[in-house]
């Protein structure tokens, strides 16, 4: 029931920026974790950023460090994506991921369906 909905995806020239943003709704208990994960044609599903809501922690997968920062807003249950001096390399559909654990401790993963993320002169 829970569902992501992914945006801000596009057609960008290399050394552009382009902001991602991924609402949440429909999860009755607080979002663990949320991120982003991408798939370039012919590669394999990578993560990108992910930030861990308790404890505060944030990883970045070392391609992107410096470059790409994820926020969050937990009040809307949002979590961003902003993405700067991109390359070619970086195009790829982006997806959103979330993480949720229930009070009673089962746990579910979340996919969006992804936002395309084009990166060319």
């Amino acid at each position: 029931q829970v569902q992501l909905v992914e945006s801000g995806g596009g057609l960008v020239q290399p050394g552009g920026s382009l902001r991602l943003s991924c609402a949440a709704s429909g999860s009755s208990f607080s979002i663990n974790d949320m991120g982003w994960y991408r798939q370039a044609p012919g590669k394999p599903r990578e993560l990108v950023a992910i930030n861990t809501n308790i404890g505060g922690i944030t990883t970045y997968t070392d391609s992107v460090k410096g470059r790409f920062t994820i926020s969050r807003d937990n009040a809307k249950n949002t979590v961003y994506l902003q993405m700067n001096s991109l390359k070619p390399e970086d195009t790829a559909v982006y997806y959103c991921y979330a993480f949720i654990r229930s009070p009673q401790g089962s746990t579910h993963d979340y996919w969006g369906q992804g936002t395309q993320v084009t990166v060319s002169s």
